[in-house]
């Protein structure tokens, strides 16, 4: 299993980065293109929720109860994915929610001449601060579920790359309008992304050379907590703000059938 890091590390880094993908779509774009935004954020939304309750919960479960025991096996199984609720959930609650990187905003709102440029320079800063400390647990979310089972990695760092895509946008527009410097918002926004790879290279140092079946087991409920979270609290809100229910919703629908059809296929 530890020799085996580059791949999973590589995902990480990659899911990370999308951040940069979003500055880059925020220079060169006027408006937001609010329906496939909302349907890309109901896809990843999707991809997220079915991997957790299919894959990750049930892993998890199988192997804790043949480790445990049945009873004992499903309470640590049932512990671990609500304490990874918790965990994303006391991390949102530190963040205030103006500077909260998954509040919808559309990019003619963030060049509104109201904004002001401190008070712009300051939410590109702050949300980039907020996007690096969640971004942190995704980053070992991704990677663990990478080493045990790259196929899955895969699936997750594509539904984390989809969402981090609006976030590179929430930090880059506020900065470029501020400064007018293009070089400074890619970079700050390159920084909230680096905290992924950063999460994932922290499990490699502390978690993965004391793995085990049961410790990966509570890793992977706590993934499908953390994931759920997200999905319910950021990504689903965000979606149906950016555009319309419906839009949102197909796109869970289809981010759901995906990955069904891919976990079929490359099984």
């Amino acid at each position: 299993m530890q020799t085996n890091i580059v791949f999973p590390l590589l995902l990480t880094l990659l899911a990370g980065l999308a951040t940069v993908v979003g500055s880059l779509i925020a220079f060169v774009s006027s408006r937001t293109n609010r329906r496939l935004l909302s349907f890309s954020l109901g896809l990843s939304a999707g991809v997220m929720i079915f991997v957790s309750f299919v894959e990750l919960f049930a892993d998890a479960q199988h192997t804790l109860t043949s480790e445990l025991g049945i009873k004992p096996g499903m309470w640590v199984t049932l512990l671990c994915f609500f304490g990874g609720i918790l965990l994303i959930g006391i991390i949102d609650k530190l963040v205030p929610s103006y500077e909260n990187p998954h509040e919808a905003r559309a990019l003619e709102d963030l060049q509104s001449p109201e904004n002001k440029n401190d008070k712009l320079m300051r939410m590109g800063v702050l949300t980039s601060l907020a996007i690096a400390i969640h971004n942190f647990p995704e980053g070992i979310a991704t990677f663990m579920a990478a080493v045990e089972n790259p196929t899955l990695g895969m699936a997750i760092a594509v539904a984390i790359a989809i969402h981090n895509i609006p976030e590179g946008i929430a930090v880059s527009i506020p900065v470029y309008f501020a400064t007018g410097n293009r070089a400074k918002a890619f970079w700050i926004s390159f920084l909230s992304g680096i905290a992924e790879p950063v999460g994932a290279l922290i499990a490699y140092i502390f978690l993965l050379q004391f793995m085990s079946p049961f410790l990966m087991g509570c890793v992977f409920a706590v993934v499908a907590g953390i994931m759920v979270f997200i999905s319910l609290d950021e990504l689903l809100p965000a979606a149906h703000e950016y555009g319309e229910y419906h839009v949102a919703i197909y796109g869970l629908i289809a981010g759901m059938a995906v990955m069904a059809v891919s976990l079929i296929l490359l099984a």
